[in-house]
């Protein structure tokens, strides 16, 4: 069969690839406790008062590798990965090219010069290979969980500020950003409110509030994405993430109604005068 009959025309929905990521204790794992069929590699170790499936606690990266091999060959109903989490994944995979290049820190592989970050990135970038491979393979959905960091963004249109991001070094973030289907943000949606006690006083306080929230779409608090169309806000919860993508998808699925056609005017013929001889 040549390449050319090979050719797929249309979509070919596949399960997602999250990236789920926010400060510390706002939810993240029990969010990817509640995704369906879940089963968790365990990078971090938090997962103790979680009820979840999960593997024995990895303690190598050969461990990560071991687990999505095994959820790739052996028979299982598990519809959903989850690596919770990526920044300690990445610790893992650094101390890992430190044992192997005899050196105590990530800036002095091969001499330093940002190397040891490089190779970190090519074994980050093969962990998301077997991902993709249980994804078209296993019909898995993933879920990435990791911390985050509040860093310096420049927009060349509006200059210097903070937003939140993946807490990851920048050429791992950035594989993880493009890879990903949603990227989204966790946090809490608080009230600020004037002080009324003082009304000499503009400052703003907290006030009440603290709904847990998901943030779809990036801007400058944060770094987020989505390829769905999915609302810029929503729950932070599993149900609310696969409601809104199948939402999304069943919205995009639709046709969109044919534009009313103008009306055709048959035009009529102009009596010709008989001759007055």
């Amino acid at each position: 069969m040549s390449l050319l009959e090979q050719i797929h025309r249309g979509k070919e929905p596949l399960p997602p690839r999250i990236t789920l990521y926010g400060p510390e204790g706002v939810g993240k794992s029990t969010c990817g406790s509640g995704a369906p069929g879940a089963v968790f590699i365990d990078v971090e170790g938090g997962l103790g008062e979680i009820e979840c499936a999960r593997f024995p606690r990895v303690k190598t990266i050969e461990d990560v590798f071991a687990a999505l091999a095994e959820l790739r060959s052996a028979p299982h109903d598990f519809k959903t990965v989850v690596i919770d989490t990526a920044d300690s994944l990445e610790r893992f995979i650094h101390a890992a090219i430190c044992k192997r290049h005899a050196v105590d820190s990530i800036e002095k592989v091969l001499g330093g010069y940002g190397k040891g970050y490089v190779e970190a990135a090519i074994i980050f970038e093969k962990i998301l290979s077997a991902l993709d491979l249980l994804r078209t393979e296993r019909r898995m959905a993933v879920i990435i969980i990791a911390h985050a960091k509040v860093e310096k963004f420049t927009d060349p249109c509006e200059g210097e500020y903070d937003r939140y991001s993946p807490r990851l070094h920048k050429g791992v973030s950035a594989l993880l950003k493009e890879w990903s289907d949603a990227v989204l943000f966790a946090t809490r949606k608080m009230r600020v409110e004037r002080d009324e006690r003082d009304r000499g006083s503009a400052k703003p306080v907290g006030r009440g509030g603290g709904d847990r929230i998901l943030r779809t779409e990036g801007g400058p608090a944060c770094v987020a994405k989505n390829r769905y169309g999915m609302p810029p806000e929503i729950p932070l919860s599993s149900d609310a993430i696969f409601t809104a993508i199948r939402d999304a998808r069943a919205k995009a699925a639709v046709p969109a109604p044919a534009a009313p056609q103008a009306a055709t005017t048959v035009p009529v013929a102009t009596p010709v005068a008989e001759p007055v001889n």
